[in-house]
């Protein structure tokens, strides 16, 4: 029960670091001496100290830490990037006892860092709240075991089933669902994934920045996809609010934030995999319109999807998209409704 409620703590600080810390995983780090908390910190932003540095610099008296306990949720690293190890810290304060979430995924540590520890006579635990840990870096633990982002599907719906009115006999009527706070959550969404994605009909339609303005933090990297490139220069999306990239059928081209980046569109999903690895990608949220979350959800590359359930009618217009799956929660934004969906496939 005690390694439980420090282990949580962990997961606490950890989660202070998302939206910052990506491509990288979400760390925190507690240290215990006689049952009491004397240090503890977390990775604050990609590139900076890991949880565990930071947490060993806070012990004020670090004569004691050959007799504390170290909690982290994911397995200290052992190898060079652009820290040095974990582990090698770990060893040099003589921490004799370390305590682990789950092991770490990715390739160059997977079980090295605890066999590291267990090699300079520390006792290793692992394996405390271990689903807890995981489910916090899920878009780390997706990188790295399906080589993919993980892909966050949302839209918003009216009551009656509708994304979207039909466009064809009046542009000019509200097509707005969800409200306000709604629209500053999905923002603060934004700003936790490191790239948005929509079609070419969204851009034409909405004309949508696909920044984080209602929430503060950066802006993702916006994903246009436009195949024939018919996208005009004058939409918002081209701006230089945020870094763009449009994939497309046969061009290549960067000029200043904005990148044109052939793919091939007869095999979309490994094409898009493979741009994304290149970029360090971890995480996509996917917002529209119809055909774009779809083709995602027909080919069952998603891992969860919101759905915004407006308190508006359309009455006849665009269906939304059709998930099988139950909620795995629903819970109220003042008179809107959040649906959320996991991928089990």
């Amino acid at each position: 029960m005690q390694h439980e409620i420090y282990m949580r703590r962990c997961l606490q600080l950890a989660a202070n670091g998302l939206g910052n810390v990506a491509p990288n995983p979400m760390v925190g780090c507690v240290i215990v001496y006689e049952g009491k908390i004397i240090g503890e910190g977390y990775h604050q932003v990609f590139g900076g100290h890991h949880a565990e540095v930071n947490a060993i610099a806070s012990v004020k008296d670090k004569s004691i830490l050959n007799h504390a306990v170290l909690y982290v949720n994911l397995e200290p690293c052992n190898h060079y990037g652009k820290t040095p190890p974990c582990t090698n810290l770990i060893i040099q304060q003589k921490i004799k006892r370390v305590v682990v979430g789950c092991l770490d995924p990715f390739k160059e540590v997977r079980g090295a860092g605890i066999e590291k520890l267990k090699m300079a006579g520390a006792e290793v635990i692992v394996g405390i709240l271990e689903e807890e840990c995981k489910e916090l870096n899920k878009r780390f633990f997706i990188q790295h075991l399906k080589n993919r982002p993980y892909i966050i599907l949302k839209w918003a719906q009216t009551l009656d089933g509708f994304i979207d009115r039909d466009r064809r006999g009046n542009v000019l009527e509200d097509n707005w669902i969800s409200n306000k706070t709604a629209t500053q959550l999905v923002h603060k969404w934004r700003s936790e994934e490191q790239a948005i994605l929509v079609g070419t009909n969204t851009v034409l339609n909405d004309n949508p920045l696909l920044t984080t303005r209602e929430w503060p933090g950066k802006s993702p990297l916006r994903i246009i996809i436009d195949k024939e490139n018919k996208l005009p220069y004058s939409l918002r999306v081209f701006n230089s609010e945020a870094s763009t990239i449009i994939l497309n059928e046969n061009t290549n081209n960067k000029k200043e934030n904005i990148e044109f980046v052939a793919i091939d569109f007869k095999n979309f999903f490994s094409s898009f995999a493979n741009e994304m690895r290149k970029r360090n990608i971890q995480s996509v949220i996917v917002e529209g319109g119809k055909n774009t979350l779809s083709k995602f959800l027909a080919n069952y590359y998603w891992d969860e999807a919101r759905v915004i359930i407006g308190n508006k009618t359309f009455g006849k217009g665009l269906s939304a998209p059709i998930i099988e799956n139950e909620p795995i929660s629903k819970e109220a934004i003042l008179d809107n409704i959040l649906l959320t969906y996991k991928n089990k496939s």
